[in-house]
């Protein structure tokens, strides 16, 4: 009886724990996705697209100069840095060449003293000359006799052929003055053009040598993207032809590149030729940027295309917020292709028909529900 009692003791008892812990429990409540509103959204689809060839290449200017020295001296001043803008004339290096500087003083000294014999011989060519044209008068009156004449007559042959080797003396050491002026005119580096200056290669006191290199200028204004085509793609260019260059640093709108040079000679390691294609003036745009040039061939293909701001690229993977039926985003990682202009061809990873949010910026959209901005 007393065991009965305590199985039903117990029972009650067990009873009463469930029943509490029951009325304890919290009644389980859903947690709803965060909404995001003012999105763009935009159905991926597939169009007829050219075939084309992505050929990538440098923006370089189109013209520029790497200044060298042609004597043998010490820097002793640059005046200018990489990035400073520079003008036609301006003065740029200085080069210490002493002895340059003598050989002028002693050509221009050697001119001076030419000069003198010079005067000197047309002096006793003169007398000469003036003294034969007496002895002429004389001889026509037989006053002089014959070996007088002679005399006389050679003295002033004798007297014009030093003033030809004086004057032909003098020229010698005009030429050399001008020269020692040109070799000490050497030691002034200037500017070619108005340009900047892209590369300084020495700082001063190295000593430059004839054909070293010192500095790099870009001549301000047009620049242009050269492109190495393989030989078997040269076809597809054309002298002049309008060719849709996109600057990767710009973004994605193209710009109209026109063809201005094919350097006919390929490059024999790579068998491929270097095309050169002008660029309009573009704000942003510099010299040594990475560019994309299409080039398009003559057949179409179906492909499914995106806008490139829908892209998410994350180091070397890339991807895109895919809307579902549920207005849910997901984050859908793709392969991409070619570029077209401000659109990128999808490989894989991504269907026609699906909603895509366009322009995502660094927000995190996955997992949250979208509103779709009308």
């Amino acid at each position: 009886m007393k065991t009965l009692r305590s199985q039903v003791s117990y029972a009650v008892t067990l009873l009463t724990i469930v029943g509490l812990a029951a009325c304890s429990k919290k009644p389980e409540t859903s947690v709803l996705p965060e909404v995001i509103s003012g999105v763009r959204v935009f159905q991926a689809s597939s169009q007829n697209l050219p075939e084309t060839v992505d050929a990538v290449g440098t923006v370089r200017p189109v013209e520029s100069s790497t200044l060298s020295s042609q004597i043998m001296g010490t820097i002793t001043a640059i005046a200018v840095r990489e990035g400073d803008h520079v003008r036609a004339g301006q003065m740029l290096v200085v080069i210490n060449a002493a002895e340059l500087g003598s050989q002028a003083e002693r050509a221009h000294a050697s001119v001076a003293s030419m000069g003198q014999q010079v005067a000197a011989a047309e002096s006793d060519a003169a007398l000469a000359a003036s003294t034969l044209r007496r002895f002429e008068v004389l001889k026509e009156q037989k006053s002089v006799s014959p070996q007088e004449f002679d005399e006389v007559e050679s003295r002033s042959k004798a007297a014009a052929a030093r003033l030809a080797m004086a004057r032909s003396q003098e020229s010698e050491a005009r030429a050399a003055e001008s020269a020692a002026r040109t070799m000490q005119g050497y030691t002034r580096i200037h500017a070619p053009f108005d340009g900047v200056v892209a590369e300084r290669k020495v700082d001063p006191g190295v000593m430059a040598a004839p054909g070293s290199p010192l500095l790099t200028i870009e001549k301000a204004g047009a620049l242009r993207l050269e492109i190495s085509v393989d030989e078997s793609l040269l076809a597809l260019v054309h002298m002049g032809a309008s060719v849709p260059v996109t600057i990767d640093s710009l973004g994605s709108q193209p710009l109209a590149g026109k063809v201005t040079q094919i350097v006919p000679a390929a490059d024999p390691g790579s068998r491929s030729f270097l095309v050169k294609i002008n660029l309009p003036a573009v704000t942003g745009l510099h010299s040594g940027m990475y560019g994309h040039a299409q080039l398009a061939r003559t057949k179409t293909r179906e492909a499914l295309t995106i806008p490139r701001s829908a892209v998410i690229a994350r180091g070397s993977m890339q991807s895109v917020y895919v809307v579902g039926a549920n207005h849910l985003a997901e984050l859908r990682y793709i392969a991409l292709g070619s570029l077209h202009g401000s659109a990128v061809e999808v490989l894989s990873g991504l269907s026609a028909g699906e909603n895509v949010v366009d322009s995502p910026g660094e927000r995190e959209l996955a997992g949250k529900r979208i509103e779709v901005q009308q």
